[in-house]
């Protein structure tokens, strides 16, 4: 099958698309035939790309964690999902990923996908939908009426967040580059500010803040959470903490039911993931370096 791979830990100039071996699949695992896949750009930083659960070096790898596509192949012991079936999802971080034809993965980090959604829109949702999703519920204890601030609300995770919290019935203050500003008005929130200067005096205090960024926004943030309110990041362990509530550091867990969730919210038009550009297999070097970067998810289209 043709994947991209990277055969020793360097950058994204070492990727190359080549002839790869055809996926195994494990005791409750599936073969997906890839139709759509995304990535992380700073994915080939993260440990779990370069080693498996024990610690072993697994190069040359295959990147890419979100897929879409159809059940070509059953494990043994896998149930709940049928060959030819329509599904999408977040895969392991330390197997080969989804740039490739095909990919195996356990069953219960897939879900199905109706059949009203493409696959380029689910390819794009899980990292984005689960982790706005995580943060402001299962972490953040979002509330209807509570006022959520989400820092870097015009990315994809910001804007995934933006719109769930709308949904929920919750007030959303977003930040980020005055660029992001329509992006961010346009997904739901009610105000944004640009982050320069000194942004808390114009976004108040928040019941839960959601930050991406990390650093000096991360460090800044914990003084804007009310009482009993609760920052939460995906950037780094925080180093300054609020006050009087919480702040929780998470990575994304994907979950079927949670993704079954998210993608009945796209199916009813409650939620849309910005795909900002579609490109072939043969492109994903460049998409990686971020050549003609692009406003939203780019998604690879690898069969049609």
């Amino acid at each position: 099958m043709k994947a991209v791979r990277i055969h020793e830990r360097a950058g994204a100039e070492a990727l190359v698309v080549e002839e790869a071996p055809y996926p195994t699949a494990a005791e409750n695992d599936v073969i997906v035939r890839v139709h759509a896949a995304s990535f992380t750009p700073g994915e080939l930083d993260w440990p779990g790309t370069w080693q498996d659960r024990a610690g072993r070096d697994r190069t040359p790898v295959v990147p890419g964690h979100e897929v879409s596509g159809e059940v070509a192949e059953l494990g043994y012991g896998t149930t709940g999902l049928t060959v030819g079936q329509r599904v999408f999802g977040l895969t392991d971080w330390t197997r080969d990923g989804t740039l490739a034809e095909y990919v195996a993965v356990e069953a219960r980090n897939l879900a199905p996908l109706p059949a009203t959604i493409d696959h380029v829109t689910a390819a794009a949702l899980p990292m984005a939908g689960l982790t706005a999703r995580q943060a402001l519920f299962d972490h953040g204890g979002l509330r209807a009426g509570q006022t959520v601030l989400v820092h870097g609300a015009g990315g994809a995770v910001g804007r995934m967040a933006v719109q769930l919290a709308r949904a929920a019935g919750a007030r959303v203050v977003g930040t980020g580059r005055e660029r992001d500003r329509a992006v961010a008005l346009e997904a739901g929130a009610e105000r944004f500010v640009p982050l320069d200067g000194r942004f808390e005096e114009e976004t108040g205090r928040a019941d839960v803040v959601l930050d991406v960024i990390g650093g000096e926004i991360l460090d800044r943030s914990a003084a804007l959470v009310r009482a009993g309110g609760t920052l939460v990041t995906i950037a780094a362990p925080p180093k300054v903490r609020p006050a009087d509530g919480r702040a929780v550091f998470f990575v994304v867990e994907s979950n079927r039911e949670q993704l079954a969730e998210l993608a009945g919210w796209v199916r009813e038009g409650r939620l849309m993931p910005r795909v900002g550009a579609v490109r072939e297999l043969g492109e994903v070097r460049e998409a990686f370096l971020g050549k003609g970067r692009v406003s939203g998810k780019v998604v690879v289209r690898v069969v049609g």
